[in-house]
This record gives structure tokens, C-alpha cells and sequence, in this order.
């Protein structure tokens, strides 16, 4: 849907050649700290020296702009944003434009990843009423009442062409306002009541709506039509990891799944992937994957370690492994909180140049390396003298800069020059360590930690690295104890140097359902499941559409002008799609009607969408396919050698199969098997209230899931179930 805009206001686009007024400046004293200085978010400390006289979101902007009857600049964004640092050096640091701002506008700084819930309103309201996709920063422009009237993206300081300048911007909005304050909010009330009786009519549950496996036909295809079959992954310009659609298709076969192992592969040889210390950038702005955004972000981090452990699980190809373990060190060493909670992200620049500490100059390499060495790594890492990347952003950017990526992938190293690479990728990384490294978004948020932390319990079993499944249990505890409160059963936000933002984001909520729930499959600790049940009843309490299905991204507001529910996966999994399928795994374990009904439910609530777009709704899609198939059960029970049948349970592919124990909160009918020999542990393999004979030899398990993977069935061998013998009464 594009709203008509108003029409006073087009003239905005007009470039105005108006001359700024030197003018008293209002401004804050040079050095002096605007009122930012106080907030604990790093994006608005990157903010809290700029002459712009900033406020946190919050009452006192929202007073000061009603009190004075003055516009609202929103400016959101996040502390890696590349646009967002350039945009401040234009212009926010600009003392004359900064001057206009604080005569003429009430100025708040977001950060987007603090209040997602605030940040999704005003986005969705850009894309509404300009019919483009958006980005960071955004800036827009609200009426004192906080309604959305007027916004973009990145503006230019001065006019380029037909495009206007930021203060041109501010010039004419400020005289639109003054002009006829009363018919922008009318006509800002009538965008308003369009914009929310879409959204409602769009979130209504179809009740005739149902899903089946029928939708689950011909995805490969759809998700194909728009793909690069040359380089991997979608788009002609720009290039996103996409982790929800290769996750989908790595769990298929066929043409999907060959894409998608293309595309891992693509991006693991390109520039997107930090060919030194591990981790992916954000995104490349070429199709090929070479020269990226630079910031690394924990999300990406999360995703792509799933993407990457699974592309090893269905390949045996030991290069995804090696991305997968590098991804997990470098959380590790860089983006761990010395308790255990995980920082969100690290910037992509650092001494205020983009990418000066991930590129090398040909010059910086021979005198670094020995001859050898440097013609090791310039056959492997493909570095000119001329460089591969200039920041055009940047009024003196640096010169001859390399992005380090696999030159010639299909080159095949012997043992010699391999040792010679070894030694080479060691010294590129002391000599970076040395460098000043880029500023670290040292906050601790639930959502992204949940992310991460399920990733990395995964990845612990998976690649049976210990390591990550401790890192995992000990982040997971920092978020408990930190954000967690058991009284009242709620998960806040943020946590950063001793404070917590306790605002509700259903993203922080059920991400850490499900990181609680993969950390109860991957120990049986039923702790985990016991936290991973009180998290979906208050999700539910707190964020769920009774009417019709699905969850919102925040709780009911005062500073919310309107609750949106997002359906459609992008850089992250939306949380609705993560509740289908995690309130449909919990029904499977705990038994709950309640869980099964709200996954049923939110699923109906997009049949529609996924019959004809699926592709934007890749997590939704693998809800779909559990809830359709017949998901096995491996149910672990007493003894002394859980560790061994855990260690089975998680080797090699696993779909639709939960492994889980018989304590805590689980469903009546798993609570009730018993060891087959007191003392030994013992292993029932079931679908629904049927299991396979009892077995307390892991090889015996062993051999069955090999045997269900070669068929391509999970169920057990019908010839062998019987059902569990009934308790006594």
C-alpha cells in the first residue's frame, strides 16, 4: 500500500536556493555534552557532543514538542551504521544547521536496536507513504502528537540536483509548518487513520484460512526465480547473507539445496567473510561478495553459524566447518562479555575510516611477510597495489585499500605451501590486533543473545566442541540473571554497564525461548524447559493476537501510535515466525492444547501469504513443515550414559526431531517411560504414544538414525513400534 501524501508538502522535493542566515547560534558551547551524555545506548553516545540539541525517546521531548507546538526530527539508527556516521559528520556536527534544528524542531535520537518496536512503526509508516524499501538512518518528521508526516533516509547536507539537502529540508518543512500548521495535522491525521485501518485490515485472520502440505509444493522453484546462479544469493546490486532462505534450503534437496551450497560457498570465498579472523560483514555492495559494509553483527554472526554448521552436516565438506568454528572463536574473543552475555556488534570503522582495520595495502604486505609468504598470500588473497576499495563516502578517503578474498577458489594447496599459508594468516592477524581496532556496541540485548545463544548450543553438539555449549550455558545464565525477573516472569530488553532498559520486545522474548529450548535438547537440563515455558506464557500474555494469530512486536503503548505484527523475515526472523515454530515444538514436548493451539493459529494467520509469496516468510516455511510432518521424539531416560546418546542424537542432519528427558515439563505420556534395567540409560524412539523398543546401546541408536537419514524418514520402522506399556492406575 503507497498512502497519497499531502500535497503542501510536496514541495519539499523542489530544490530550494534559499541562503541560510548566519544567525545567533542556540546550539550547545563546543565540547560541551548534549543531554545524550546520560543515555547508556552507544549510538546515542556516539551523538552526545553534537551541537544538535538531541533528546532520548521519551516523555520530556514529547512535552517539550507539545508544550511549544513544534515538529519532531526522529533520527534512527544504530551504532555500526555506516549512513548513520556520515550523516552525523555532514550534518549533525554541522553548527548552523544544528542551530535551525534546535530553533525550529524538537530533536530525538533512537536507537533502533534498543526500542525495535518504535523503530518498525515509523519504518513501516516511510515504506507506506513513499513505496521504497527504507534503511538507516531514518529520519522522519512527526507532529507533536508523534504522528509521522514527512521523512527519508540519508539526506545530502546541500542540494545535489533535483535531490534536496538536508537543511533545505528542514528550511521548507519549517515554513510549511509555520504557514499551516493546522492542515498538515489534518491532513497527517488522515495518513494516520489510512495507515492503521490497512494494517488492520491486512493482520485480520481469514477464518476460512488453512495450511497443509500442499504449500510446501514447488518452493525450490520459487525461491530460485529470483536468484544469482552465477554468484549465489539474491539481488544484482546488493548482496544480503539471506540465512532464513539458505537455512530452508539446506534442508530440502535437489536444485534448492545445490543453491543454497553455492551460495554458502560463494560467500565463505568472498569479501563478506573476514578472511582472517572469522565472522561476516554485513553485506557487499557488488553482486559479487567482495566488498562490504564493514560492521559484524551479532545476528549475522547467530544465523549464519546455524547456515554454516548445517551446510557441513549435509555436505561433509570440512571448509563450512572451518567457517562455522571461525565464526564461533571470533564471538569469542570479540564480541564476549568477560560474565558471558554477547556485545552486539562491531563497528565498521575505526580511526573514522571505514574499513581501516580489515584492509591491507600490497606495500603494508611485503613488509610484513618474507617473499614466499607474500606470493602465498597474494596468489590466495588476491591483493593488487592498485586495491579493490575506495570509501567514496569519505571527502579524504584512504587509497590502495584490499578486501582479502579467495582469489581462485578451485587452487589446491600441498602441505608446503598450506604451512605457508597457516604462518601467513598468523602474522596478517597479530599485525591487525596491533591496528586500532573499531569502536565494539558493547550492549547486551536478550533477543541477540538468544540468537546466539542457540546458535552456538547447536554448534557446541553438532561439531562436538564443548567450548560452545559452555559459552552458551554461561551466556544464557548472564541473560537470566541480568534482564530475568522470576517474580513477575518478565525478560527486559537491554543490559548495559549495570542498567537495565526494561522495555518488552517479543523479539527478546521468544529468541530466548528458543535459545532456552535448544539448550534443554542439547543437555536435558530441565531448567531450561521450565524457563523456555514461562517465557511462552507470558509471550503470550504480553504480545499474542488472540483475535487473530500471530504476535506483535511490542506491548501496548502509550508511545506507540499504532502495534504492527511483522510477518516477513529480512535481516532478522520476525518473532512471529520463530513463535510458530517454537510454540509448536513445546506442544510436542510438553503436551500443552494452549501451545499447539497458538502455533495453529498463527500459522492460519498467514496461509495466504504463504501460498503466494512463501519466500518472505522462510521461517515460517520450516514451522510449516514441522507442523505437517510427524515429528520423532528421542526420549533419553536416566542412567549414566545420557552424554553418549546425546552425542548420537545430534551427529549428522536432524529434522523434525526433538530429543528430550522425562523431568520437568514435559508431557504426560513421556513422563511415564521408565529405564528398561534400573540404573542403565535407556532410549525410546516415538512418534505420537508410539515408540520402537526400548534400547540402551547407543550404537543401536546410531545405526537407526543412519538408517531413517538414507530413506528420508524420521519415523520409526512401524514393523518394530509398540506402544509403551500403560502405569498402574
Amino acid at each position: 500500500m503507497r498512502l497519497g501524501f499531502p500535497r503542501l508538502l510536496t514541495a519539499v522535493y523542489i530544490v530550494c536556493m534559499a541562503t541560510i542566515a548566519e544567525g545567533a547560534d542556540p546550539g550547545l558551547k563546543k565540547g560541551e555534552p548534549n543531554r545524550l551524555i546520560h543515555a547508556k545506548s552507544p549510538y546515542l553516545l556516539q551523538h552526545a557532543y553534537n551541537p544538535v540539541d538531541w533528546y532520548p525517546w521519551g516523555e520530556e521531548a514529547f512535552e517539550k514538542a507539545r508544550k511549544e507546538k513544534k515538529m519532531i526530527l526522529l533520527s534512527v539508527g544504530y551504532s555500526t551504521c555506516h549512513w548513520c556516521h556520515v550523516m552525523e559528520r555532514e550534518s549533525f556536527e554541522d553548527k548552523k544547521l544544528a542551530a535551525f534544528l534546535n530553533k525550529h524542531f524538537v530533536s530525538i535520537k533512537l536507537d533502533r536496536e534498543e526500542r525495535p518496536d518504535v523503530d518498525k512503526v515509523y519504518m513501516t509508516s516511510y515504506q507506506a507513504m513513499f513505496g521504497q524499501g527504507g534503511g538507516w538512518p531514518l529520519n522522519m518528521f512527526l507532529t507533536p502528537d508523534l504522528k509521522p508526516f514527512f521523512g527519508g533516509t540519508y539526506f545530502p547536507p546541500q542540494d545535489q540536483g533535483q535531490r534536496p539537502g538536508f537543511m533545505t529540508v528542514l528550511m521548507r518543512l519549517s515554513e510549511l509548518w509555520s504557514e499551516d500548521q493546522a492542515g498538515i495535522m489534518a491532513k497527517t491525521n488522515d495518513i494516520h487513520q489510512k495507515l492503521s485501518e490497512h494494517l488492520t485490515e491486512l493482520q485480520k485472520l481469514n477464518p476460512d484460512a488453512v495450511f497443509s502440505e500442499e504449500l510446501l509444493k514447488g518452493l525450490p522453484e520459487k525461491f530460485l526465480s529470483g536468484a544469482d546462479q552465477v554468484n549465489g544469493g539474491w539481488g544484482r546490486q546488493q548482496k544480503f547473507p539471506q540465512p532464513s532462505h539458505l537455512r530452508f534450503l539446506l534442508r530440502g534437496e535437489g536444485a534448492g539445496r545445490d543453491f543454497a551450497v553455492k551460495t554458502c560457498r560463494k560467500m565463505m570465498e568472498g569479501g563478506i567473510h573476514d578472511q582472517i579472523g572469522g565472522g561476516f560483514h554485513r553485506y557487499t555492495v557488488d553482486p559479487v561478495w567482495l566488498v562490504p559494509h564493514f560492521e559484524k553483527m551479532l545476528y549475522d554472526q547467530a544465523q549464519l553459524l546455524d547456515v554454516y554448521v548445517e551446510a557441513w552436516q549435509v555436505t561433509n565438506d570440512m571448509q563450512f566447518r572451518e567457517t562455522a568454528v571461525a565464526i564461533a572463536d571470533y564471538v569469542l574473543e570479540k564480541l564476549t562479555h568477560k560474565e558471558g552475555g554477547f556485545f552486539g556488534a562491531q563497528d565498521a570503522q575505526s580511526e573514522g575510516k571505514e574499513g581501516k582495520y580489515w584492509c591491507w595495502t600490497e606495500e603494508e604486505l611485503k613488509a610484513l611477510l618474507s617473499d614466499a609468504e607474500f606470493m602465498v598470500a597474494r596468489n590466495w588473497f588476491g591483493f593488487t597495489a592498485a586495491g579493490n576499495f575506495i570509501d567514496h563516502s569519505d571527502p579524504q578517503p584512504l587509497r590502495n585499500q584490499n578486501v582479502l578474498f579467495r582469489a581462485d577458489p578451485k587452487a589446491q594447496l600441498g602441505a608446503a605451501q598450506k604451512k605457508v599459508l597457516a604462518a601467513v594468516t598468523g602474522k596478517m592477524k597479530r599485525a591487525r590486533s596491533k591496528r586500532v581496532p573499531p569502536s565494539t556496541d558493547d550492549k547486551i540485548l536478550a533477543s541477540w543473545n538468544g540468537l546466539m545463544i542457540g546458535s552456538m548450543a547447536r554448534a557446541g553438539r553438532i561439531l562436538e566442541e564443548p567450548r560452545y555449549l559452555q559459552a552458551a550455558r554461561k551466556a544464557h545464565a548472564f541473560v537470566v540473571a541480568k534482564l530475568w525477573d522470576p517474580a513477575s516472569k518478565t525478560l527486559s530488553h537491554r543490559w548495559r554497564e549495570n542498567h537495565v532498559d526494561r522495555s518488552q520486545q517479543s523479539e527478546s522474548y521468544l529468541y530466548f525461548l528458543r535459545a532456552s529450548r535448544l539448550l534443554y535438547e542439547a543437555t536435558l537440563d530441565p531448567g531450561y524447559l521450565r524457563l523456555a515455558v514461562d517465557l511462552a506464557n507470558k509471550a503470550r500474555d504480553l504480545f499474542y493476537d488472540e483475535g487473530n494469530g500471530g504476535f506483535f512486536d511490542g506491548e501496548q503503548r502509550d508511545d506507540l501510535v499504532f502495534r504492527l505484527k511483522d510477518d516477513y523475515d529480512s535481516a532478522l526472523p520476525t518473532p512471529s515466525s520463530v513463535a510458530r515454530l517454537e510454540y509448536a515444538v513445546l506442544a510436542e514436548i510438553t503436551g500443552s492444547e494452549e501451545f499447539r493451539a497458538v502455533a495453529e493459529k498463527s500459522l492460519r494467520s498467514v496461509a495466504q501469504i504463504l501460498k503466494e509469496r512463501p519466500t518472505q516468510l522462510a521461517g515460517s516455511l520450516t514451522a510449516l513443515e514441522f507442523m505437517v510432518g510427524k515429528p520423532a521424539r528421542i526420549v533419553i531416560v536416566g542412567g549414566s550414559r545420557r552424554e553418549e546418546f546425546l552425542k548420537v542424537c545430534w551427529s549428522g542432519a536432524r529434522h523434525n526431531l526433538l530429543v528430550i528427558g522425562t523431568e520437568g515439563p514435559v508431557s504426560e505420556f513421556t513422563g511415564k517411560l521408565e529405564e528398561k534395567v534400573p540404573g542403565e540409560t535407556t532410549v525410546y524412539y516415538c512418534i505420537g504414544q508410539t515408540c520402537r523398543l526400548p534400547e540402551t546401546d547407543p550404537a543401536v541408536l546410531a545405526e537407526w538414525l543412519k538408517e531413517d537419514r538414507a530413506t528420508g524418514s524420521e519415523a520409526p520402522d512401524r514393523k518394530t513400534i509398540i506402544p509403551p506399556a500403560p502405569s498402574p492406575e
